[in-house]
């Protein structure tokens, strides 16, 4: 196997660029494989992977001191680019005493209308304060729809925009409003303090790319109360799924608090899942809860169990019920009446809809 491990990298990408690949995995011990279309394919007609290949892959693309945290056995997120042709959001890691590596290639900003999300979510783009979070299990489009968010305030609004990020994912280019981008590790220690700069740099807007700690979710909520708006991810499957995980994430005695803060701060959670279309590419299915006086008072009095009823039956307030969504895709051809129980999180309720 070709002993220039950068070239070897390059040409794995010349694949991925060729075949519209969404992901690439390199372990030791198989071959390189691809994700595309949500489909994991190995590339055949490539050697099998060693030890000495993905350490030497990963030599030459991070610096020493990423190298040194890698080696002691910690994970390193870090973005690469592929000539002009390819920007990634890359991770290594350890596993079984040897480097594995992923690389999610990242595309263009894409708009709201591309991505086949509901028009709705313009409204959360045009508010003056408070929280909106886009959640879902990993790689399943978040930050892609957040970015079309941000986008769409630079195309609309005159604001300054600060994202904190790890690492930077998409790059955005000032419009109406000017966009600083913060990559955590290099720009800044941590989200946390990076948010709390936020607050002497003269900011509107704030995007944090992942709340993963109660340290930061603390400062995102307090953000959101002092005049800013603020877009961020978690990984939960739900609106009451990630009210809860919030609160949870803090000691006893300040629940109370954390939930009267989030009933006065949050203005809508948007779940979603990307879904293969029989049409081909990924279509999103989604739920949207957004905090009226009713979701208020549930998270206030800590009612979380009573928010799906809420937005099953939020209809007119422009809530969206996952089920409804799964609906849609089936009439509209993109997946069978299997993908949606498949994907339901209320298969009950879903017979009365099919």
């Amino acid at each position: 196997m070709n002993n220039d491990y950068q070239q070897l990298l390059e040409n794995l990408l010349l694949t991925v660029e060729r075949e519209n690949a969404s992901d690439l995995h390199l372990a030791p011990g198989r071959k390189p494989i691809m994700r595309v279309e949500g489909d994991l394919i190995p590339l055949v007609n490539r050697d099998v992977l060693t030890k000495e290949d993905t350490f030497g892959i990963l030599k030459s693309i991070v610096n020493e001191e990423n190298l040194a945290k890698v080696m002691d056995i910690q994970e390193i997120d870090f973005a690469y680019a592929f000539k002009d042709k390819l920007r990634l959001r890359s991770t290594a890691y350890v596993q079984g005493g040897v480097i594995n590596l992923t690389f999610r290639v990242i595309q263009e900003v894409r708009e709201l209308e591309e991505l086949n999300l509901p028009d709705i979510l313009k409204a959360f783009t045009e508010k003056e304060q408070g929280l909106f979070l886009i959640v879902g299990p990993v790689g399943q489009g978040k930050s892609t729809t957040m970015a079309a968010m941000i986008s769409m305030i630079n195309r609309s609004r005159k604001e300054h925009i600060v994202t904190i990020e790890n690492p930077i994912e998409y790059l955005f280019h000032d419009d109406q409003s000017i966009i600083d981008q913060r990559e955590v590790g290099i720009d800044t220690k941590s989200f946390e303090s990076g948010l709390k700069a936020v607050f002497r740099q003269d900011v509107n807007v704030i995007m944090v790319g992942e709340m993963r700690n109660p340290e930061t979710i603390a400062t995102v909520v307090t953000a959101a109360e002092t005049g800013h708006l603020v877009f961020s991810t978690l990984h939960t499957n739900n609106a009451a799924q990630t009210i809860d995980r919030i609160v949870d994430s803090f000691p006893a005695n300040q629940q109370n608090q954390v939930k009267t803060q989030l009933a006065g701060s949050l203005v809508g959670i948007f779940s979603q899942r990307l879904l293969k279309s029989q049409r081909g590419g990924m279509v999103p299915a989604y739920e949207l809860m957004i905090n009226t006086k009713a979701t208020a008072n549930l998270i206030r009095e800590g009612r979380t169990h009573e928010i799906n009823t809420v937005i099953e039956t939020g209809y007119e307030q422009g809530m969206i019920d996952m089920n409804k969504s799964l609906v849609d895709l089936v009439q509209q051809g993109h997946i069978t009446v299997e993908d949606a129980y498949r994907h339901s999180l209320n298969p009950k309720l879903l017979d009365s809809m099919i």
